[in-house]
């Protein structure tokens, strides 16, 4: 049998909480919900348990507060098989917090505050230096943290990959030395957008990454590599709640390549892990699992 992926996970560990409402309210408005929850979150934490249930071996670093949140958070990448030893305690700093509002149709709008994933540094080097197939960023944290991790990652000859999210609100000089250190990029279109170019997968690989992934959400994904680019269609479902989904999508895509995937089939996994995604509510209670996303697969 083949080794698995070893994945190190480095972004934000967030606190959800979610309401579901009958609509997203405009500005100044209150809108009544149906039901209020709370759960672990974060785009990094998110994809990090994403993997680990799809199979890879997972290390996670970040940072918490030292509350309650952050206890309940490390606990649960502990209990979900994610090595979380990589997961430090900011001092007098709060645990980050991702506030959701959820449509019935699935659509959501989201509003995070960072608290202790605002403290990553460049420090995080000593996680990375463990080595591993693959590092897999995202933009919740520190541009400059996520520059060492990157610089570092190659030196050990890991794959690195950026999911650039949320989108940067300038292409910057930071941003643009993080990007030439980016083997794999994916982003969605408002992201791509947003990053310069033309928008386009192939586009985008003129800032340097060498395998780019957009997602086109019910339109599925468009990619470019040295082969070219494609597009790859999306998995029809009914969709529930899109929390998570992206991070779905992120972790199988990642995992795929590491494991030697081409990127379009890698691409075709990581669609049938995102639309598994919305079928569910929640973001970590969303991820599916190895055996869900091969099921789907094998029936499409």
């Amino acid at each position: 049998m083949a080794e698995p992926v070893r994945l190190l996970v480095v972004g934000s560990v967030n606190m959800d909480l979610t309401v579901t409402v009958p609509r997203l309210p405009g500005c100044g408005e209150t809108v009544l919900g149906f039901e209020a929850t709370h759960g672990p979150g974060g785009k990094g934490a998110n994809q990090a348990v994403a993997a680990r249930r799809l199979g890879a071996a997972v290390r996670m670093a970040g940072l918490v507060g030292d509350d309650a949140h952050g206890a309940e958070l490390r606990a649960a990448l502990a209990a979900e098989g994610v090595d979380a030893s990589g997961v430090g305690v900011a001092p007098g700093a709060a645990t980050g917090i991702a506030m959701i509002m959820v449509r019935p149709d699935g659509d959501n709008a989201i509003a995070v505050a960072p608290g202790a994933n605002a403290a990553l540094g460049p420090d995080v080097r000593q996680a990375v230096a463990g080595g591993g197939s693959a590092l897999l960023l995202q933009l919740e944290i520190p541009v400059a943290a996520c520059e060492a991790a990157a610089e570092e990652a190659r030196r050990h000859g890991m794959l690195v990959a950026l999911n650039a999210a949320p989108a940067p609100a300038v292409v910057d000089a930071p941003v643009a030395r993080l990007l030439r250190l980016v083997d794999l990029l994916i982003v969605n279109e408002g992201e791509a957008a947003a990053l310069g170019g033309d928008g386009t997968a192939a586009g985008l690989r003129r800032l340097g990454p060498d395998r780019v992934v957009v997602t086109l959400g019910a339109d599925g994904a468009a990619g470019a590599d040295a082969e070219g680019a494609f597009q790859v269609a999306a998995f029809p479902v009914p969709a529930v709640d899109a929390v998570g989904a992206g991070d779905a999508f992120c972790a199988a895509l990642t995992v795929g390549v590491a494991a030697g995937l081409p990127l379009r089939a890698a691409a075709r996994r990581a669609c049938a892990a995102g639309a598994l995604a919305v079928t569910r509510r929640g973001a970590q209670g969303s991820l599916p699992r190895a055996a869900d996303v091969d099921a789907l697969l094998d029936r499409s």
